[in-house]
C-alpha cells in the first residue's frame, strides 16, 4: 500500500495519505508533509518528541496534528520523519522522530505555510484515509 498521494492543484499541494488504520493514515500524511518540506531528504532519528492533542472532531485532530508539526519545524528548525501516532475517539498521543534541519544534509522543499481546511476529509472506515490541502 502506497503511504501517500499529491493530488493536483492549481495553487497549493493536497496529498491523500492512507494507512490500515486512521492512526496510520495520520502518520502518512506527518510523512508525506515533511517530504514536501524536505524535498524527500533523508531524515534520521536524532530526537524524539511527544504529543498529545484533543479535538471535537477527526477533522479538526488532523488539521491540530499537522500544525503542531509544522509549529515545531518553523519554531525550533525541526524536520521529522518517522511517526508513531495513536489515536483514541478524538484524542491522539504520539511519538514523532527527527533532527535540526541541517541545509548540508536536507535538500530544501517547498515551504508549507499552514495546514487548511480546504478539502478536507477524513475517512475512518476502510480503506482509511486523510486527504489535506496545505497552504505553500
Amino acid at each position: 500500500m502506497k503511504k501517500y498521494e499529491l493530488i493536483d492543484h492549481t495553487a497549493d499541494v493536497c496529498i491523500k495519505a492512507y494507512g490500515k488504520t486512521i492512526s496510520e493514515a495520520f502518520e502518512n500524511a506527518a510523512v508525506g508533509m515533511f517530504d514536501i518540506i524536505t524535498d524527500n531528504s533523508k531524515i534520521g532519528i536524532v530526537g524524539q518528541y511527544s504529543i498529545k492533542l484533543e479535538a471535537p472532531d477527526l477533522e479538526q485532530l488532523l488539521v491540530d496534528w499537522l500544525s503542531e508539526l509544522l509549529f515545531l519545524n518553523s519554531a525550533k528548525n525541526l524536520v521529522f520523519g518517522s511517526f508513531k501516532v495513536a489515536i483514541d475517539e478524538n484524542h491522539l498521543s504520539a511519538q514523532v522522530f527527527g533532527e535540526e534541519y541541517d541545509t548540508s544534509k536536507h535538500k530544501m522543499g517547498v515551504e508549507v505555510k499552514a495546514v487548511t481546511y480546504h478539502m478536507l476529509e477524513v475517512k475512518d472506515t476502510e480503506p482509511f484515509y486523510v486527504k489535506i490541502l496545505f497552504d505553500i
